[in-house]
């Protein structure tokens, strides 16, 4: 928390607002559109309900098939199937482990070979790294297929100098207890379309209809973001670039302590990308590192000190309930998968605690 959360919060209390909707709905909005500089935002109750919005404001129904990012949180794909519809799992490229533009092209192709055109397109911007939004939006112009820009976990971070979630037709993202700034739990739709973000809060309030009494010509959800959670958000959008400087100072500490180690590399950012290094990631290849040293023996030798790592995201295509839908790739994302690790890296993370980190990783790479 930044300070101020509680000052906003305290005025949702004082003032009666603390049902859904509210002043501090309306103000965490107009922060959003200041910060990202598209024209509109709804405040939802999480990342996953714009990306279901998303799709049906793109008229995506039972049946449509939209391609969606296999090396992500399955949050991203969740939602395809709640609409009835056909998750197309696309691989990874290797320089910013997003999306890949020439699976993309590829999939579209054979899928619409197979007389099925795609609905829409789902790239993520995994980890804070911009994708390729330059060539993937190009694909989409061509092809006419929309794009919900998946940027649940890219508050802060640029493409072009352009801030990620403003590049596709509709932009998401996430306010989780996890992510850069928190609203404890929530997330938004943005987008240059006003119309779709008008539609999208109706949707998102039950599809009420403008009458006197209840009434409801479509189906709704109860998807709107509360006036205390947004409070929070208001707090938390005052330091979100300190936020952002601190888990570069993550990133930039670990690159440093580890530059020397074999077999371990880092993700840089491609030109005219600027990432807000949500979590700082490492690849870890036993065939070069001292001993053999994987990915899994730093898990399990952190977890004994009380530290938590973890596997970057199983990618969709690999994981039980996606099994047996599409997916077109060349193993980019298993490798990524396989030798990946996620370092500690909060915000809140101390000069004596990450040194601590950065010294036993050290240890454990140079003496397995």
């Amino acid at each position: 928390m930044g300070g101020n959360e509680e000052v906003y919060v305290k005025e949702a209390f004082d003032t009666n607002w603390i049902a859904p909707l509210g002043p501090h709905v309306d103000g965490f909005e107009n922060d959003l559109l200041a910060f990202t500089g598209t024209k509109a935002a709804a405040a939802l109750s999480s990342g996953t309900a714009a990306i279901h919005l998303a799709l049906i404001l793109l008229g995506v129904k039972a049946g449509d098939e939209v391609l969606c990012q296999s090396f992500t949180f399955s949050a991203s794909a969740n939602p395809i199937v709640y609409q009835g519809a056909i998750p197309i799992f696309i691989d990874s490229e290797k320089d910013t482990w997003n999306m890949s533009p020439e699976h993309l092209r590829r999939a579209i192709i054979d899928r619409m070979a197979k007389g099925k055109k795609p609905k829409a397109i789902i790239p993520v911007h995994l980890y804070g790294m911009p994708a390729n939004m330059e060539v993937i939006m190009g694909i989409s112009t061509e092809f006419g297929i929309p794009v919900i820009e998946d940027a649940a976990e890219a508050l802060g971070s640029t493409y072009q100098n352009k801030a990620c979630g403003t590049f596709g037709d509709l932009g998401v993202l996430s306010f989780n207890g996890n992510k850069i700034i928190t609203t404890s739990g929530g997330g938004a739709l943005i987008s240059d379309n006003v119309e779709y973000i008008d539609k999208a809060r109706f949707y998102a309030t039950q599809s009420r209809d403008a009458a006197p009494h209840y009434q409801h010509s479509q189906i709704g959800y109860n998807y709107r973001m509360s006036n205390v959670c947004a409070a929070i958000g208001r707090g938390q959008m005052e330091v979100l670039d300190e936020r952002v400087a601190q888990r570069r100072a993550n990133f930039a500490f670990y690159t440093n302590a580890l530059n020397n180690i074999q077999g371990v590399r880092f993700l840089q950012e491609p030109a005219g990308s600027f990432s807000n290094r949500w979590l700082s990631t490492i690849l870890v290849d036993d065939l070069l590192t001292h001993k053999g040293v994987s990915r899994e023996t730093i898990r399990l030798a952190m977890e004994k000190e009380n530290i938590e790592c973890r596997p970057l995201w199983k990618p969709m295509h690999l994981q039980p309930v996606f099994a047996d839908y599409p997916f077109y790739g060349d193993g980019t994302a298993d490798k990524l998968f396989a030798q990946g690790l996620c370092l500690p890296s909060g915000s809140n993370l101390s000069a004596e605690e990450i040194t601590r980190v950065g010294t036993l990783l050290n240890h454990q790479f140079e003496n397995g």
